[in-house]
């Protein structure tokens, strides 16, 4: 499995959130710090904000900030929320093919898809950011006060 940069983007942001010691950023300073077009993370930030994962802030001293504790927010969510598609196989959407009454691939397929999203469900976004001043330091973030 394979997932797009949307995703990967989202999480990163989410986690710039997470650790940012004012608990807020701009599009552009997530840009920098993780070498991301700024178009891609506007696309990122209307959609986390559509899911109500991401707040605006408007005016001096704006930007981004979580809309809900990270501790409530969990990698799965977010996967399920930004992927178009999570089917593995065109019969896990309800395609058929030639061996469809007698496939055991498909259920295994399933159970393997299973997994991987019970992995993310159970990883909270403040599990994610818990190494906070680590990833403030590579972000080049500063620490809090």
């Amino acid at each position: 499995m394979r997932l797009t940069s949307l995703t990967d983007f989202s999480l990163r942001m989410l986690i710039h959130l997470a650790v940012q010691p004012q608990g807020r950023a701009t599009i552009a300073e997530v840009a920098r710090a993780y070498a991301i077009s700024e178009a891609h993370l506007m696309k990122v930030a209307h959609q986390l904000g559509q899911a109500g994962l991401v707040r605006t802030l408007r005016g001096r001293g704006g930007g981004l900030a979580l809309a809900r504790d990270a501790a409530g927010i969990s990698a799965g969510e977010v996967v399920r929320r930004m992927e178009p598609d999570l089917d593995l196989v065109p019969c896990l959407a309800g395609g058929s093919c030639a061996i469809t009454p007698a496939c055991l691939l498909k259920h295994r397929l399933a159970e393997a898809r299973a997994a991987f999203l019970a992995v993310l469900d159970a990883t909270s976004l403040a599990e994610l950011a818990a190494p906070a001043t680590a990833l403030r330091g590579l972000l080049g973030l500063s620490e809090p006060a």
